[in-house]
């Protein structure tokens, strides 16, 4: 089970995954998580610096989609701001949301990086289709009450993952 939890990359911010490296591995698409990842937890609006960055990824020819548990609606207003397709109540870390995120984009698992802030939803999501994973540092210190109480679970597994040399 802990090996499933080891992301293939660490990155401080979106802006620090090396895009060169994810071409040399076969990606060509990358499926995102929304909340603390592309924008703040809750927010209405993805910031302009970010949709640049979005559409950069576009042009170097990444197909991209938005994978989360947040319902429809929500993930529906984030997504047409940068016209990017999405999954939304995803069920991470079921494979389906990624499985369907990868169908969208009409690439197979192991050519998608998925981007996420969380470690037993995003990571262990990735990990169990093949995908290439990179867990980012979390935007905000802001989130769902839920995801509060898997962050101590989270803090747990980072500690033993880095005792062991995992991480």
């Amino acid at each position: 089970m802990l090996k499933l939890l080891v992301p293939c990359m660490v990155v401080n911010t979106l802006y620090d995954i090396k895009l060169t490296e994810l071409k040399q591995r076969g990606i060509r698409g990358i499926a995102f998580d929304m909340d603390n990842t592309i924008i703040p937890w809750n927010s209405p609006d993805i910031c302009p610096e970010v949709l640049a960055w979005l559409n950069q990824l576009a042009a170097q020819d990444f197909k991209l989609c938005f994978v989360s548990n947040n319902g429809k609606r929500r993930v529906r207003k984030i997504a047409e701001q940068c016209d990017v397709p999405f999954v939304a109540r995803a069920l991470k870390p079921l494979r389906s949301g990624f499985r369907q995120a990868a169908q969208t984009m009409g690439l197979r698992p192991e050519t998608v990086a998925v981007v996420g802030d969380q470690l037993f939803t995003d990571i262990l999501g990735g990990n169990r289709l093949g995908m290439v994973t990179i867990w980012v540092k979390p935007l905000t210190t802001k989130e769902f009450i839920g995801t509060k109480v898997t962050r101590q679970l989270e803090k747990l597994a980072v500690h033993i993952l880095k005792v062991t040399g995992r991480l």
